[in-house]
């Protein structure tokens, strides 16, 4: 996969060297209180993990998001993914991380969405691609709006996080809408 560059940013794919980064990340409560993740990670399930996304299709492999920084040096911030393609259909669900927290509300969450989603269009042909977005997220829905993402649909009170259920809320963009957008 070629590297993917959008204006601050570039997509690579991950390499073992980055699973103590993802590690670090997957680990800190701040980090994860929107995604679905339910327990501490150590370093073997982490290496587990990252083996068997390796083995699968190549599309599903968690590019890693860097910024550039000053004499051309890049830093990653977070992760994201498609999972979950569907050939037929030509769907999938994609899924962001930012494990860096300076670098959260920089807009560098919906640069990397924006550039993933020309990707998934433009490259792989989907025709759909979808998220889950927890109650509670203000920040992740103002970003996948501002990628062009619309409202779809509410599975009521299915996460339970924190000692309570929360909804869940599904929001997707199809093609001929990311054309108008982009």
């Amino acid at each position: 996969m070629p590297i993917l560059y959008a204006e601050r940013i570039r997509l690579r794919a991950s390499e073992r060297e980055d699973v103590p980064l993802f590690l670090k990340w997957v680990n800190d409560p701040a980090v994860c209180e929107h995604l679905e993740h339910f327990a501490v990670f150590n370093q073997a399930q982490e290496e587990a993990w990252f083996d068997s996304v390796s083995a699968g299709p190549r599309a599903q492999l968690p590019l890693v998001i860097e910024v550039r920084q000053p004499e051309d040096q890049w830093v990653p911030i977070g992760n994201l993914a498609f999972m979950d393609i569907h050939p037929v259909n030509r769907s999938a669900e994609i899924g962001i991380m930012i494990g860096e927290k300076q670098f959260w509300d920089q807009g560098y969450g919906t640069e990397a969405m924006r550039r993933m989603c020309q990707y998934g269009f433009d490259d792989l042909n989907l025709h759909r691609i979808y998220l889950r977005v927890f109650e509670g997220n203000e920040r992740g829905k103002k970003a996948y709006q501002n990628v062009g993402f619309v409202y779809e649909g509410t599975m009521r009170q299915a996460r339970y996080h924190a000692g309570r259920y929360w909804d869940v809320d599904y929001m997707g963009i199809i093609k001929p809408e990311w054309r108008q957008s982009s």
